[in-house]
């Protein structure tokens, strides 16, 4: 009995002890989690126009870039319903996480655009969106409450919001980017909510987005959820890290940040007329200098006018010279002179009437001449 009790005992101690780890594991984890979030502390809770408060984090993402600005119409429990418009966006401070997501930084005091209660509104600039408010007075700034929620249909994001589409070969060659924002909405309200006109905004690096007005055609019932789709577009060249927020009823629903690609194609074009429009010029300037300057035959005038009158000599007929002066003309003697036929006594004329004699040897013919045959 002893042993079976002493068992018993055994295992009951070591029951009670995996449960006691099992409860430092289940409180462990939520202190884990907590210490992870992101946390900001200032170094004094109220500060006048002109000075200055430290701003210190920790619990960030590391090597991160964020933002601090002073910000009205916004508590640490609704944010900043504004945005960065009700932010004095020109006294912003941007500071980047050491290696263990820690940072510390004095940030100007100035009057934000809208009345305060006012806080530090602390965000990440690129990756992830992560913001976190603390709260603090700005020494004479006028207070007002927040604006009242307005009764009736209140539309919230449900699901992460995503951007459909991809560049094409224009958006190579500096064409506008342009998406399309996607995501899904339900009605927690307790009216419908009818045609709702959402803004749509981008902002590149620290500047404020630029909002523009986008309705959704259709009618979104209390307790359902609508599947939505929002056209966003870029200014053409636009390229690198931005951030494209939706906004409803002066509130900020979600933020998706989107990075662009450089658009080569105008830099390829560039490179290219630096190259063929020299190239161009010269060829254009080469022609004109050819044309430009004077004739080489004007140079050598004796060379000129032994071609012009050659040319002129080889339109002429072309006339027959004695030999001799053909032969006197090609340098060699003269040829000697032609010696005349001889001459042939036909057999009716005696050698006194050869007609090839000369004229004083010729006589007539005499009358006591022979007669020739057949005379009587």
């Amino acid at each position: 009995m002893n042993g079976k009790s002493n068992g018993k005992t055994v295992k009951a101690a070591v029951l009670g002890l995996a449960l006691a780890l099992l409860g430092l594991a289940l409180t462990a984890a939520p202190a884990a989690r907590a210490a992870d979030k992101p946390t900001v502390t200032l170094s004094k809770s109220q500060a006048g126009t002109g000075g200055s408060v430290t701003v210190k984090g920790k619990g960030w993402r590391p090597d991160t870039l964020l933002m601090m600005l002073v910000c009205g119409q916004a508590t640490t429990a609704v944010g900043v319903p504004g945005g960065t418009n009700s932010c004095a966006n020109s006294q912003g401070r941007a500071v980047t996480t050491d290696g263990d997501g820690a940072f510390s930084k004095k940030l100007p005091v100035t009057e934000p655009p809208k009345p305060c209660p006012c806080v530090v509104h602390v965000a990440t600039v690129t990756g992830a969106k992560t913001a976190v408010d603390a709260e603090f007075k700005v020494a004479g700034h006028p207070v007002k409450q927040l604006p009242e929620q307005r009764a009736g249909g209140r539309l919230s994001v449900l699901t992460d919001t995503r951007l459909d589409g991809s560049g094409g070969i224009l958006t190579w060659f500096g064409s506008p980017p342009s998406r399309s924002l996607v995501f899904t909405v339900g009605n927690v309200g307790s009216a419908p909510v009818k045609n709702p006109v959402f803004q749509v905004g981008t902002s590149h690096g620290v500047f404020a987005p630029k909002w523009e007005e986008q309705q959704w055609r259709g009618t979104i019932a209390p307790g359902e959820k609508a599947r939505i789709k929002l056209p966003v577009e870029l200014p053409a060249g636009a390229h690198g890290d931005y951030l494209v927020s939706l906004r409803f009823a002066d509130k900020v629903l979600a933020e998706q940040p989107w990075g662009v690609g450089r658009p080569w194609g105008v830099t390829l074009f560039w490179v290219l007329l630096c190259v063929v429009v020299p190239a161009a010029v010269f060829r254009v300037g080469m022609v004109l200098v050819d044309r430009l300057r004077p004739d080489r035959r004007r140079r050598a005038p004796g060379r000129h006018r032994t071609t012009r009158i050659g040319e002129l000599t080889g339109r002429l007929p072309k006339l027959r010279l004695p030999q001799s002066a053909q032969a006197a003309d090609r340098g060699g003697p003269p040829p000697a002179p032609a010696q005349a036929p001889p001459t042939t006594t036909l057999p009716w004329f005696s050698p006194d009437t050869d007609p090839g004699a000369p004229a004083g040897q010729l006589s007539a013919p005499s009358d006591n001449g022979p007669t020739t045959k057949g005379q009587p």
